[in-house]
């Protein structure tokens, strides 16, 4: 039996986590994550590749070149999640299910951060439950794709 892989995908400025405005985002860093996922990931028999960029075209890049490689994606598309028509198109490209995980409470924020261009396509999303939002979508998305 072939091990099945999940694709953590983080967008701009998540590699600042745990400096940037930690009142917002916690004091947990980019590898806290990553290592809180992959133990869920582990865990459920399933193994994780990680990819943090603040560009957009990479983002992109990654979902198309892991299509059919990857069971499902845990995506934190972070302020590409407001403005980005073509990351909304990318997602909805690909066959794997894609949760859009969100640390702080979007929908408590400034209004231009209550719109998702993502949402509609994908399988869920997870938001204001800090960097257990993580763990939380994972756990979502792995009993998505084993039901």
């Amino acid at each position: 039996m072939q091990v099945q892989r999940l694709l953590l995908l983080n967008g701009p400025n998540l590699n600042r986590l745990g400096q940037r405005e930690p009142e917002t985002y916690g004091t947990d860093t980019i590898e806290d994550i990553i290592n809180k996922v992959k133990e869920v990931a582990e865990e459920h028999s399933f193994q994780l590749e990680h990819f943090q960029s603040n560009h957009e075209g990479e983002l992109i890049d990654k979902l198309h070149e892991t299509e059919g490689e990857i069971s499902g994606v845990v995506f934190n598309p972070a302020a590409y999640t407001h403005t980005s028509v073509a990351l909304r198109d990318a997602v909805a490209s690909i066959t794997a299910p894609v949760i859009e995980v969100h640390i702080s409470n979007v929908h408590q924020r400034e209004e231009f951060r209550h719109r998702s261009m993502l949402a509609a396509v994908c399988a869920g999303q997870v938001v204001g439950f800090g960097t257990d939002g993580y763990r939380l979508a994972t756990l979502g998305l792995i009993e998505k794709i084993i039901n």
